[in-house]
């Protein structure tokens, strides 16, 4: 079954290391970058694989959540932005390895 993940983190002091973590991120299915550190991604994984996944990449103090979403609504969001978060939809979820 598909899902909507919502996935948004903070990077605590001392490691920070954005790049393996959003490299976890962007395995996890067809992905899209709304904020620095906010994306939707449409996984075939769960919430809770997903989040062990990505913690993997992760030190010990960092946050993270990870929502599956079933709805949305936005606003001020470019029209170039809403047709990449559609293109991500419409491409459907793959598997991630364990």
């Amino acid at each position: 079954m598909p899902h909507n993940l919502i996935i948004g983190y903070d990077l605590i002091p001392p490691g920070q290391n954005y790049e393996a973590v959003q490299n976890h991120i962007k395995q996890l299915g067809p992905w899209y970058k709304l904020q620095y550190s906010l994306f939707y991604v449409h996984s075939q994984v769960d919430t809770q694989t997903a989040h062990d996944f990505i913690r993997r990449a992760m030190d010990a103090g960092d946050k993270l959540a990870v929502i599956d979403a079933r709805d949305a609504f936005v606003s001020n969001v470019p029209v170039a932005d809403l047709v990449a978060i559609r293109d991500v939809f419409t491409k459907g979820p793959v598997y991630v390895p364990a």
